[in-house]
């Protein structure tokens, strides 16, 4: 009996510590285990933020549909199909993309609550019909590479430094966009990426891949995040790098 007690007490405190690292989590947004593709190149300490949390890594090797830049960049091959956690991924089929753009960007679109925004004229069939069947306004703007140019921080909310994508989603005041100089953000081969590739929303955090106080935008950016009542999460340690933006899903 008294084996048995011991080990009841044991018990009750597992289950303790188990409930307060759930309800810490929770708090964080991140309890719910969700997998983040990303690309391998994306830097270790980043990767290493996500194992912490028990992610499931999904790397996007490259494949040789695209060019080397982008090649293992997630956004070249999926869509989240809304801002929530709960949204799901569409994943597209690799061979409807070509080498260069604007047939490389073929999935490279942005979802929020009520809208579906990208090159049109070279989005997938596949992938509009997915937005048509889920009710999204479809927006079309010039830029093909949507998704790199945005940063998504919720339902109505978007980052971006593109004039176009700026100069459109104005025409639609349910909306809220902060404008953004372009640049400061590194992608090899090219003389800069764009932030929406160095970044991602998981759980109730945007996430930037390297060191966004280095941006001369970076209170407007912050302040922008947090007064929607998420958290700015960074590397001081690594310039800002696009990736190909962090999908979660």
């Amino acid at each position: 009996f008294h084996n048995f007690i011991i080990s009841q007490f044991f018990s009750f405190v597992k289950l303790i510590s188990v409930s307060q690292n759930i309800e810490f989590q929770s708090k964080r947004g991140l309890y719910l285990k969700k997998k983040i593709h990303i690309s391998p190149y994306a830097d270790k300490r980043l990767i290493s933020y996500f194992e912490d949390f028990s992610y499931d890594i999904e790397p996007i090797n490259a494949c040789g549909r695209t060019y080397p830049a982008v090649d293992s960049h997630p956004d070249i091959y999926m869509c989240k199909m809304g801002v929530d956690r709960h949204n799901h991924v569409f994943h597209g089929d690799v061979i409807e993309i070509g080498y260069s753009y604007p047939q490389n960007i073929r999935f490279n679109a942005v979802c929020l609550d009520d809208y579906f925004i990208h090159n049109l004229k070279n989005t997938s069939p596949s992938l509009l019909s997915e937005a048509q069947q889920l009710g999204l306004t479809l927006i079309h703007v010039k830029q093909g590479y949507t998704k790199c140019s945005c940063v998504v921080i919720d339902g109505r909310s978007l980052i971006t430094a593109d004039d176009g994508i700026f100069n459109r989603l104005q025409q639609f005041p349910d909306m809220d966009i902060l404008k953004i100089r372009p640049g400061f953000v590194r992608l090899p081969g090219f003389e800069y990426g764009f932030l929406g590739g160095a970044s991602g929303r998981v759980g109730n955090e945007i996430i930037f891949n390297g060191n966004l106080s280095e941006h001369p935008d970076y209170e407007a950016i912050k302040q922008f995040i947090e007064i929607r009542g998420l958290t700015v999460k960074y590397f001081p340690e690594y310039p800002l790098t696009d990736i190909g933006s962090i999908i979660e899903g």
